[in-house]
């Protein structure tokens, strides 16, 4: 018995034909939504690829950019089916590859809802790849002599400043590490050379951080170097002192840049999945309604369409029994081979 079954005439199949027509070039404009947001994401993590522990961040922006690509091939395809269903001799040639591109439809319908599920799950992988790059990142802050470190102060302040943000969690994460050049320290004043000496591993640290970390609308002038010593700065304290620099961490700030990113590419890949879904049903309605036209030779002849020419669970078991058949087949192959081998020798 066949699954949501509609019966057809001459004028509804032609209805039919055509409203599934220009879903499908509506179909081939959001293929080029999904090409395009992936474009965009791609070219936003690569402005800031140095910061990045890995390039398998990337994954996520080309499988969206070849989603896209397949997404504007397959609709252009089943747009030119259903406006080749308006005319029974242009259809014929189409007719015994329907079966094998619905399937097609359907199992790129469920990669759609991959890659969905997919913008929504990065963000965890994400907040780790972030973590370590800009731990990295900050390490490498005072090598601007060094190949392939030289702009990384500069992707670093640029960054600090456009998102508002200070060090990997806070700004103390510049205490802990050396960002000054040695080429801008002298090494001849004693403050220089008791906080080398007094850092096992001979680095310069101090409370401070760089420019990039203060807030311009703090009413006082930036308090950047010596940030916890209290008598440095006139009516200044520390602990209670509403600093002038940035205070969230740019960790957390890109996290929050970028998972918003996938969480609003996330919902329309659902969007253009859920559209994908209804153009595969309605090319299903096209195909089957064409197919069981009570009189071939005559245009104007009821048909039937049907969703699924058997329940769903008839047709659960009948691809479960194909595919152990295709598997019987397979083994009794390998077993042919080996029995022609054992009688040559």
């Amino acid at each position: 018995m066949a699954l949501m079954k509609v019966k057809f005439d001459l004028k509804k199949r032609v209805k039919l034909a055509q409203s599934v027509w220009f879903l499908f070039w509506f179909a081939v404009m959001a293929g080029v939504l999904v090409f395009s947001m992936g474009l965009f994401f791609k070219i936003e993590l690569r402005k800031r690829s140095e910061l990045m522990d890995n390039n398998e961040s990337h994954f996520l922006p080309n499988l969206l950019i070849l989603m896209g690509l397949v997404a504007c091939c397959i609709n252009a395809f089943g747009g030119k089916v259903c406006y080749d269903s308006l005319d029974p001799s242009k259809f014929v040639k189409w007719k015994p590859m329907l079966k094998t591109f619905l399937v097609v439809c359907v199992v790129f319908n469920a990669l759609l809802v991959v890659t969905a599920l997919l913008c929504f799950i990065m963000r965890i992988p994400l907040q780790f790849t972030l973590a370590e790059g800009l731990r990295n990142g900050m390490r490498y802050y005072k090598d601007t002599d060094t190949p392939g470190r030289c702009y990384m102060k500069r992707t670093l302040d640029l960054m600090q400043m456009e998102f508002r943000c200070c060090g990997n969690d806070n700004f103390r994460d510049w205490f802990e590490i050396q960002w000054v050049s040695n080429r801008y320290l002298d090494f001849r004043a004693k403050e220089v050379r008791d906080r080398i000496g007094s850092n096992v591993d001979g680095q310069y640290l101090m409370d401070g951080v760089p420019f990039s970390c203060c807030n311009p609308s703090s009413p006082r002038p930036c308090i950047q170097q010596q940030m916890t010593n209290n008598s440095a700065h006139y009516s200044y304290d520390h602990y209670t002192e509403d600093l002038n620099v940035w205070k969230s961490g740019c960790r957390d700030a890109l996290l929050y840049y970028y998972g918003g990113m996938m969480t609003t590419i996330g919902a329309l890949v659902l969007l253009v999945t859920l559209l994908e879904v209804a153009v595969t049903v309605g090319l299903q309605y096209v195909h089957s309604s064409l197919s069981t036209l009570a009189n071939p030779e005559d245009p104007e002849s009821e048909s039937e369409g049907w969703l699924l020419e058997k329940t769903v669970k008839e047709t659960f078991t009948d691809i479960m029994a194909k595919m152990k058949a295709m598997g019987k087949g397979g083994k009794v192959e390998e077993g042919g081979e080996e029995g022609g081998v054992a009688t040559v020798s």
